[in-house]
C-alpha cells in the first residue's frame, strides 16, 4: 500500500472554531504559512459563517485577503449556505486571490442539521445543490462534506441509507469530492470500511475524503480503515485541535502529526514533513498557552 495520501489541514478553521479565546489574524496566518512550509497543499483557512455564532471565524475575510499567493496550494472556505458561497466568490473579486474551494456541508441528521445550520436533511440537500452549482459556475472547486455521517449527538445512529442517498444527490449536483465526517467521534474501523465502500459504489468517479474526530480514541484507526477502503484524502488538524460548537462534548480532530507518523511508518507518502509539523505544534502551543493534544508531538518522532 504505497498510494500517496493528500493531507487537508483543517486546523485554521475546524481546529480553532471551538477555542474559548479568539486567536489573532496574524497568528492564524503564521499557522497557515508554517503548515504550507511543512508540505501541506490543501488548507481549510476560514468559514463564511455568522460571526455572532462562531466568533473565532469573524476575521475570515481578513485571513483570506492576506493568504500567501501560492498557486501550488488550494485554500478552502467552509460554506454552510448559499450566502457563504457568495462570500467565497466575493473573496476572489477585484483581482484578489481568495479561496479556491467552496467547502459545502450537509448534515445527515435533522436534529443536528437544524442546530448547526438551521436545515433539515431535505432542506440541506436542496441548499447544497444550489451551492455546488453556484460554486462551479464561478470557478470554485465544488466539494461537500456529509457531517454526522457516522452518528448524531441527538438522534444516535444515522442510517447508512441516509448517508448514501445524500451522497448520490451531491454527486448528481456536481460535487467533485465527497467527505464523510465523524463529527462527534463515534465511528469504528469496521463501520468506516463499510460506509466508504458503499460510497465508492454509489458515487463512482467522485473523490472520497475522510474527516475524523478522536473523541473516543478511534480516530487514527478510522483513518487507516478509510485508507484501506480506498480513501486518499484525509483531514487533520495540527495538534489534534478542534470540536464543534453545536455538538455536546465534541473534541478535536485527529492530529496532523499523529497521522503523519502512522502513514510514514507504513510506507505511505504524504509530502508533509513530520518534524516541521511538530515544530509548528510547539510554536502554536506558545500562542495558546497550553500543550496541544497530539501524542506524537509529546513523544517526538521516531526513525529507528
Amino acid at each position: 500500500m504505497t498510494d500517496m495520501v493528500q493531507i487537508v489541514e483543517v486546523g485554521p478553521r475546524d481546529g480553532l472554531q471551538n477555542e474559548k479565546e479568539v486567536i489573532g489574524t496574524a497568528d492564524k496566518l503564521t499557522l497557515i504559512g508554517r503548515m504550507i512550509d511543512a508540505g501541506v497543499r490543501r488548507v481549510e483557512v476560514a468559514s463564511f459563517v455568522n460571526p455572532a455564532r462562531v466568533p473565532q471565524m469573524a476575521d475570515g475575510e481578513a485571513v483570506i485577503a492576506a493568504l500567501p499567493d501560492r498557486r501550488d496550494v488550494s485554500y478552502i472556505g467552509l460554506c454552510l449556505n448559499k450566502r457563504g458561497v457568495l462570500r467565497a466568490i466575493e473573496s476572489r473579486q477585484g483581482g484578489r486571490r481568495g479561496v479556491d474551494e467552496a467547502g459545502c456541508v450537509v448534515v445527515a441528521s435533522d436534529s443536528f442539521g437544524q442546530r448547526n445550520q438551521g436545515q433539515t436533511i431535505v432542506q440541506g440537500i436542496e441548499e447544497n445543490r444550489a451551492m455546488l452549482r453556484l460554486a462551479a459556475s464561478e470557478g470554485l472547486v465544488p466539494q461537500v462534506t456529509i457531517s454526522a455521517a457516522f452518528g448524531c449527538p441527538f438522534e444516535g445512529a444515522v442510517p447508512v441509507a441516509t448517508v448514501i442517498d445524500i451522497a448520490r444527490e451531491m454527486a448528481a449536483a456536481g460535487a467533485v469530492e465527497i467527505a464523510l465526517a465523524d463529527t462527534i467521534g463515534v465511528a469504528v474501523p469496521a463501520q468506516v470500511a463499510d460506509l466508504f465502500g458503499r460510497l465508492a459504489e454509489s458515487a463512482p468517479g467522485v473523490r472520497m475524503r475522510a474527516h475524523f474526530h478522536d473523541t473516543r480514541g478511534t480516530g487514527i484507526a478510522n483513518a487507516w480503515a478509510a485508507y484501506q477502503a480506498g480513501v486518499r484524502v484525509l483531514d487533520t488538524s495540527l495538534g489534534g485541535l478542534g470540536g464543534c460548537p453545536f455538538a455536546p462534548n465534541a473534541t478535536g480532530n485527529i492530529a496532523t502529526e499523529d497521522l503523519l507518523f502512522l502513514l510514514d511508518r507504513s510506507g505511505v507518502a504524504t509530502g508533509v514533513d513530520i518534524d516541521q509539523a511538530i515544530a509548528a505544534n510547539r510554536w502554536f502551543a506558545t500562542v495558546l498557552g497550553r500543550p496541544l493534544p497530539s501524542m506524537v508531538a509529546k513523544a517526538g518522532n521516531y526513525t529507528g
